[in-house]
């Protein structure tokens, strides 16, 4: 492989040591840690490890940590009252509704429901709204694209001006507020999509290409412009059979080993965006104390 393989664990670990430092500092300014608040409904496997990881980072770095593990059976009604709790407890800074939520709740009006100040997913209109105006020193922003940033930050600096961003994904957690990040650093952004003509000839445009439409290695090599940026966001589990009968193994969205012979750096999966994500949760939750109270927004990035 010709490409620089983008270390998101050496990363992720960077950012979360400057996560712990920062709350260190803020604890004895407010009196008071940075406080966590991660509701999971149900027991969904893969949420309930998801959830363990997050509290695990959030007690290492010094934070107030709640989990809040709700039985499936659990009403919207009882979910609202517990965020309701939770927006008016003064010592939670972060509040994160692990998705998917059951059925029978809805999912827009319980993320509505949260304060957008203590909204560390960066999901509310609120928040939204600040980052799609270009006001992201008061918003919160979406854990996996304000990662992504840093990824490409990592091997470009903080400056995009007179590069091709292309992001394959329109999805409101991944390809907007990526986009909107890419924007503010100055790049010309293109959103395509699984539905767009000759895909391939834009992928080749990019110097920077974040593919996150969730297809397991849809976007190959030949796609790759030389030179180019690519971060991987997508995690797609397929069909391992070399491995033994039943095995799976975890993809993403673009053909590493071809990209990797054109592409100037490319994150690998796993190990690129994912680690990225909780390390910005962390991030997000000191900035949302730090904003609370008052005080100056940490900076994660280059």
């Amino acid at each position: 492989m010709a490409a620089e393989i983008i270390d998101g664990k050496a990363i992720a670990q960077t950012v979360l040591a400057k996560a712990r430092a920062a709350a260190s500092a803020f604890t004895p300014r407010a009196g008071r840690p940075p406080g966590l608040a991660v509701v999971l409904v149900g027991e969904d496997p893969a949420s309930q490890v998801y959830v363990r990881n997050k509290s695990r980072e959030a007690e290492a770095a010094g934070f107030r940590s709640e989990q809040h593990n709700l039985p499936v059976t659990t009403t919207e009604a009882e979910l609202l009252a517990l965020v309701a709790r939770l927006n008016a407890d003064p010592g939670i800074d972060g509040i994160l509704v692990q998705l998917p939520l059951p059925r029978t709740i809805d999912t827009d009006r319980v993320l509505m429901a949260v304060d957008p100040a203590k909204d560390v997913d960066g999901f509310h209109p609120v928040n939204v709204g600040l980052l799609g105006s270009g006001a992201t020193a008061r918003a919160l922003v979406p854990c996996t694209p304000a990662g992504s940033l840093i990824l490409i930050e990592s091997v470009l600096g903080p400056s995009l001006a007179g590069k091709q961003a292309v992001v394959v994904g329109r999805s409101n957690i991944v390809g907007k507020p990526i986009a909107q990040l890419l924007l503010q650093r100055d790049a010309t952004v293109t959103i395509a999509h699984s539905k767009t003509a000759d895909l391939a000839a834009v992928c080749r445009r990019a110097d920077v290409l974040v593919a996150a439409v969730g297809r397991p290695e849809m976007i190959r090599g030949d796609w790759i412009r030389p030179g180019a940026v690519v971060v991987d966001v997508g995690i797609n589990r397929i069909p391992a059979p070399e491995r033994g009968e039943g095995r799976t193994r975890l993809v993403g969205d673009v053909a590493t080993r071809e990209a990797a012979e054109i592409a100037r750096a490319i994150t690998p999966v796993p190990g690129g965006v994912g680690p990225m994500t909780i390390a910005l949760l962390m991030a997000n939750t000191v900035t949302a104390a730090h904003l609370r109270e008052g005080l100056p927004r940490p900076v994660f990035g280059a």
